[in-house]
Formats: C-alpha cells, sequence, structure tokens
C-alpha cells in the first residue's frame, strides 16, 4: 500500500505561483510513475504532469511551460511548482502513484487552487 497526501493547494491571483507536495508513506520502492492530475467541477480529471523512477518527466501540452514536476526520494516527496497561473487553472489537484508490477493506481485526498482573476 502507498498512500500519497498532498499539501500546498490556496487561493493566488492570476500571474501567481504555487508549489503543491505530495508526501509519500507505505511501499515507496513498488511505484514506478508519479503523477499530478487536476479535476475542476463538472470535468474529468486530467493528467498534468507525471515523473517515473528514472526521472523521465511528462506533461499535458495545457501546462507545459508554466508547470514543474520533480521529486526528492530523500523526503519522499513529489513537487509540482505552478507558475503563470490562470483561473481556468482552478481545480482540485490529486497526486498519483502507479505501481510498477501491476500498474494499480493510489491516489490521495486532492488540494484545492483556487486562481482568481
Amino acid at each position: 500500500q502507498v498512500q500519497p497526501v498532498e499539501s500546498g493547494g490556496g487561493l493566488v491571483q492570476a500571474g501567481g505561483s504555487l508549489r503543491l507536495s505530495c508526501v509519500a508513506s507505505g511501499s515507496i520502492f513498488t511505484i514506478n510513475t508519479w503523477g499530478w492530475y487536476r479535476q475542476a467541477p463538472g470535468k474529468q480529471r486530467d493528467m498534468l504532469a507525471t515523473i517515473t523512477s528514472t526521472g523521465t518527466t511528462d506533461y499535458a501540452d495545457s501546462v507545459k511551460g508554466r508547470f514543474a514536476i520533480s521529486r526528492d526520494n530523500a523526503k519522499n516527496t513529489v513537487y509540482l511548482v505552478m507558475n503563470s497561473l490562470k483561473p481556468e487553472d482552478t481545480a482540485v489537484y490529486y497526486c498519483n502513484a502507479v505501481q510498477r508490477w501491476n500498474s494499480k493506481n493510489y491516489w490521495g485526498q486532492g488540494t484545492q487552487v483556487t486562481v482568481s482573476s
């Protein structure tokens, strides 16, 4: 079992920045890929950024160049730095972990990000 816990959300003005953190506990060594997703009211949950155990990253076009995912293995933490935030970035942001051998997904409880215009 792996338990991701997100933090760092809040209210920010358009053009501002936030850094989200995802602290993981449990069998972290079993995880191959970490990711950040978001879900706005009435919309599906979308992938924003992923990072593999080897450090390979991938981004959705909507956040490429504005968001950056990173990990600190010593702290069992994955970060999402968000710059140039827009009102349309308002959503609940979720941390995701995918297990290596069976692709089982683990999700955090989410953290709210609200961008005011």
